[in-house]
């Protein structure tokens, strides 16, 4: 059986925020679930390495963004992977 994003991201951030599972809604913040700024950023990294996206690269609001966001972030990140790129024309 195929996991979903959001269970792959839950069990990323419940292990690397050393938290239990059950205890992530996508309602939480990190702040919510105890997860200091530095194991939000090794977060990030685990979520990008294991899903082989680049989340986009802005100040990430980890006192008052969801999970929700970012789950949204995540799959954004791999629809964009997944959308073939248009071809740069080609030189005649």
């Amino acid at each position: 059986m195929t996991q979903t994003v959001e269970q792959q991201v839950f069990e990323i951030v419940a292990r690397l925020g050393g938290i239990d599972i059950a205890t992530i809604t996508p309602e939480s913040t990190l702040k919510d679930l105890g997860v200091d700024s530095l194991e939000a950023i090794e977060i990030i990294f685990d979520i990008e390495e294991h899903f082989g996206v680049t989340l986009p690269d802005r100040d990430p609001d980890f006192d008052n963004g969801s999970v929700q966001g970012l789950l949204n972030a995540v799959r954004q990140a791999i629809d964009a992977a997944a959308t073939p790129k248009a071809s740069a024309p080609s030189a005649a």
